[in-house]
């Protein structure tokens, strides 16, 4: 069946696939790590900082900004789908199954900030505050890469765990970012892009409604958030969240389903390699002292954020949650498998990355910041993989053979069940 489909559907299919998406993040990292580190570093820093757009329109922007700004506004289009199915549809629909992953997914934000904010206080480098929140965010598409990997033979009940944790992890990040690092907003943009993005709710849902009718809406939503002072990210979360999450017009398949189809080979094809490649190019040979920046404090603070407080506060707040309240996990899951889950939240990545962008604006703390962040999902990344082996092993070990409901990493793109 998968031969007969033509070159450009399975190209499509492969692109969306979480494995394919978290090779090109990890093979983009680390094209951008070797190059900023060869003797070819400055040509890495040239194309970064290259301008281009029109300087009439206040976008002509540096290529490591467009990619910030403008790509990984398709990503953010992708999450503000899947936040839209799993309110409607999905599973935060049921707020009683959904608790105790959206409870981990607080206190999985919580602890790694508070303990971020411990080693800088404690290192005395407080101009490093501003960075706070870049340890609590988690990259559903690396995570669910690893998830997948690793964790064949699992029971579904870890993925979708996981899928509900990080859909409200999004969220959480999406709503820092807008309240935290919006400096000044720009009051007629913003109510041009909100009444432009209320027209594409509206055009979205018509039976007429095609992509190259919506593209223009949502490139002027995105260009008048940009102005806004509002990071124009955000545009593409509004944009997704709507799109109907059931069928209208006695369709099928929910729109949702549509465009994640049509968008998300986009943005795991092209716009988050892209964004790691000019966010995660960290030169350290390049300075006068490569030991300062590994032993900056923002390092060890978003390290210790990242690989200690995800995992304790996912798996804390899940057990004062399991043992206070009559809220319950998944069936056939257990607190010992919540351990490489927690691990996998740390896998902070895309998010982490943007965030570091939007803290620092001096180069010292920014590489300190990005070195943290790498260090802490690689660590995240390799300790899950490990647990997630093992148990998966053992797991098919007890079952004596495969089992038919599994994770096997070729589950639908948003993580739930397109029938439910």
């Amino acid at each position: 069946m998968y031969d007969a489909l033509p070159r450009r559907a399975r190209l499509r299919r492969w692109l969306s696939r979480e494995t394919t998406g978290g090779a090109l993040l990890l093979g983009a990292a680390a094209l951008a790590l070797i190059w900023a580190n060869s003797p070819l570093a400055a040509s890495y820093a040239a194309l970064s900082e290259f301008t281009i757009g029109p300087e009439v329109l206040h976008l002509n922007l540096s290529l490591s900004t467009w990619a910030a700004d403008g790509l990984l506004a398709l990503f953010f289009f992708v999450v503000g789908v899947e936040l839209k199915h799993e309110f409607v549809a999905g599973s935060l629909r049921r707020p009683r199954e959904a608790a105790v992953p959206v409870l981990a997914a607080v206190g999985g934000m919580l602890l790694p900030a508070i303990l971020f904010t411990v080693v800088i206080l404690v290192s005395g480098d407080t101009d490093a505050l501003r960075g706070w929140a870049i340890p609590t965010a988690t990259d559903i598409a690396f995570a669910l890469a690893v998830l997948a990997i690793f964790g064949r033979g699992l029971p579904p009940g870890l993925r979708t765990f996981l899928v509900t944790l990080a859909v409200v992890d999004d969220l959480l990040a999406i709503l820092i970012i807008a309240i935290f690092y919006t400096a000044t907003i720009h009051i007629v943009a913003l109510v041009v892009a909100l009444a432009t993005a209320a027209v594409f709710a509206v055009v979205v849902r018509q039976r007429w409604a095609r992509w190259w009718v919506l593209l223009p809406l949502g490139l002027v939503v995105w260009g008048f958030l940009h102005a806004s002072g509002v990071h124009a990210t955000m545009a593409g979360v509004l944009l997704g969240f709507a799109v109907p999450a059931r069928p209208v017009h006695g369709e099928s398949v929910a729109r949702t389903d549509t465009y994640d189809d049509l968008v998300r080979p986009f943005s795991s094809g092209i716009a988050l390699p892209v964004f790691a490649f000019f966010a995660a190019g960290v030169s350290v040979v390049g300075t006068s002292d490569p030991l300062a920046v590994v032993a900056q404090p923002v390092v060890l603070a978003i390290v210790v954020g990242l690989v200690f407080g995800k995992a304790a506060g996912v798996l804390g707040t899940t057990a004062l949650v399991t043992r206070v309240t009559p809220l319950r996990l998944p069936g056939g899951v257990g607190m010992r498998d919540l351990l490489p889950i927690g691990l996998l939240c740390g896998i902070g990545f895309t998010v982490s990355l943007l965030i570091t962008g939007l803290s620092f604006a001096d180069g010292v703390h920014t590489d300190g910041a990005r070195l943290g962040v790498l260090l802490g999902t690689l660590l995240s990344a390799a300790g899950a993989a490990v647990l997630l082996s093992r148990s998966a092993r053992r797991a098919r070990a007890e079952a004596g053979a495969p089992a038919a409901h599994t994770i096997d990493g070729e589950g639908p793109a948003l993580g739930y069940d397109r029938d439910e």
